[in-house]
């Protein structure tokens, strides 16, 4: 199929930018050619996308305003963002004490004061300097083969690291999908906050963006034996989810984003869900989490094809509690024992509900109820289940430090990681309730 016909099909799906006023260039682009072609944007359904038809996506839960409850639970995630920014680089810790970030972390922070600002914790004249100086230390840093922002860096220097947080000369290379994130939160910034603007322009042109992109694709960098080795990053969910983030600025992510190309569907609880057809870091079959699912909602807003997904993945933890009576809010997180992070997975490694470590081992005992995906499903669709998940979840909440992780479905003890996703998260989550997505300026 030829690369124009490719762009064509995925228009449905990247019309959303216009709302936003966002990727103008390229929605322009796409238009100027569909003429009488537009009646029929799509030729063929694929089987894998046709098995999310009769899914009914649910209605989004805006409600307009922050009840007294939400604002105390706001105020615990933004103590984590008080306790752990470092003053004289602006940066934050990815997790609680610990003085290294990625950028997918960063993201997180730029997530997290806007929703913070929005949400009224703290005004406009701190979020700008706040953001202000983590984009100045970000456009100082010395980069990877001066090319691409390093996979890691040390939040008191700024330095290349490695995942030791020890010092790293060349460093580890580039992450396709943490420069997305982070690219995308870029796009909130800057729509949030003009007067940052010419900052993100100034650090957006001192990375060769167009390194991680190859035939409409996100490509990592990843040194294997001294070498650089150049990898396709991403599969369903966080491939769509980052590829709307490029877009943003106008890359041409049409592959990234057509889900449809390594799409297949698995039965859970009843429930079609997406998953990729390609293997996990080559050695485990994909797996399913709500992470990317509820980023893109919360930041972005949902199109039609990730509203459905979404449905779907949030409406198979739902009926696993129906089954079973066990509270279900999976997605990646950190754990407090070694190997300190996993991916609970609504399907993954060949199965239903599996965890798995990073390499790819099983670790179904520390399946946790995640505090992160309980904020966001219940600021997006609302529902009695949700609601339930942050009962169970609200008594974590600590004042002096942030929220944990979550709980441990095993026994019901706390994972008592804190980290900067989980906070960004919860206040991202409070915020779309009162304001809707991030990328959308209320002024």
């Amino acid at each position: 199929m030829s690369f124009r016909q490719n762009l064509i099909n995925a228009r449905s799906h990247i019309v959303f930018l216009v709302a936003l006023g966002c990727g103008l260039t390229l929605v322009t682009y796409i238009e100027s050619g569909l003429q009488e072609e537009s009646v029929h944007v799509v030729e063929e359904v694929p089987d894998a996308i046709a098995a999310f038809e009769d899914v009914t996506p649910l209605p989004l839960a805006i409600t307009g305003v922050s009840t007294p409850e939400d604002l105390e639970y706001a105020a615990i995630a933004w103590r984590y963002f008080q306790n752990n920014t470092n003053p004289d680089t602006g940066l934050v810790n990815s997790v609680d004490n610990y003085p290294s970030t990625t950028m997918w972390e960063t993201g997180s922070y730029f997530v997290a004061t806007t929703s913070a600002q929005r949400l009224g914790l703290i005004d406009e004249a701190e979020a700008v300097d706040r953001i202000g100086l983590a984009l100045d230390t970000l456009i100082g840093m010395r980069r990877f083969d001066d090319l691409l922002p390093n996979k890691a860096y040390n939040v008191n220097t700024g330095e290349l690291v490695d995942y030791a947080n020890q010092a790293a000369e060349r460093g580890l290379g580039w992450s396709a999908l943490d420069i997305a994130r982070l690219v995308g939160a870029l796009g909130i910034v800057q729509n949030n906050y003009p007067v940052l603007a010419p900052q993100v322009a100034d650090l957006l042109a001192q990375w060769d963006l167009e390194q991680m992109i190859e035939d409409g694709q996100l490509i990592g960098g990843n040194i294997r034996e001294d070498n650089l080795r150049r990898d396709q990053e991403g599969r369903v969910g966080y491939e769509q989810y980052a590829a709307k983030a490029m877009m943003l600025f106008g890359y041409d992510m049409y592959r990234a984003y057509r889900a449809e190309d390594n799409l297949m569907v698995q039965d859970v609880e009843g429930l079609p869900i997406p998953v990729d057809t390609r293997m996990h870091r080559g050695v485990t079959p994909a797996f399913t989490v709500s992470e990317p699912y509820v980023f893109d909602g919360l930041e972005f807003g949902f199109d039609a094809r990730s509203l459905r997904f979404s449905t779907a993945i949030y409406s198979a933890q739902e009926a696993r509690y129906a089954n079973t009576e066990i509270l279900t809010a999976v997605s990646e997180s950190h754990i407090d024992v070694a190997p300190y992070f996993i991916y609970s997975s609504v399907w993954g490694g060949g199965s239903p509900w599996s965890v798995m470590t990073f390499t790819g081992e099983r670790m179904d005992s520390k399946r946790t109820i995640s505090t992160k995906i309980s904020f966001a499903w219940d600021a997006l669709f609302g529902t009695d289940y949700t609601r339930e998940l942050l009962a169970a979840i609200a008594p974590l909440g600590d004042p002096e430090r942030g929220w944990p992780e979550g709980i441990y479905e095993i026994d019901g003890s706390t994972n008592t990681s804190v980290t900067v996703n989980t906070n960004a998260v919860v206040l991202a989550s409070l915020s779309f309730r009162a304001h809707g997505p991030l990328l959308r300026v209320d002024r």
